[in-house]
């Protein structure tokens, strides 16, 4: 019994496992954090982005046709 609790205690294979478990808890709680202290300029970003391209997607369809050239309104990224 005594030689299955020392094989025990030398076994080292979990402790590593637990290691990449507590890092990678740790990247996770940082990233939360960060997005979390990032959220108002991400969610204005992305309405941004996406006001732009409904403004892209809603001109593809409707410049004017006038002797053969198309009119209409191009938006770029900024």
């Amino acid at each position: 019994m005594l030689k299955i609790v020392r094989k025990l205690l030398k076994n080292r294979v979990g402790a590593t496992a637990i290691e990449y478990g507590l890092i990678a808890a740790l990247v996770s709680v940082a990233a939360v954090g960060a997005l979390t202290a990032m959220g108002d300029s991400l969610q204005s970003m992305f309405t941004k982005v996406s006001s732009t391209l409904d403004t892209a997607v809603a001109g593809t369809g409707t410049g004017a046709t006038t002797g053969g050239t198309t009119t209409g309104t191009t938006t770029a990224a900024p």
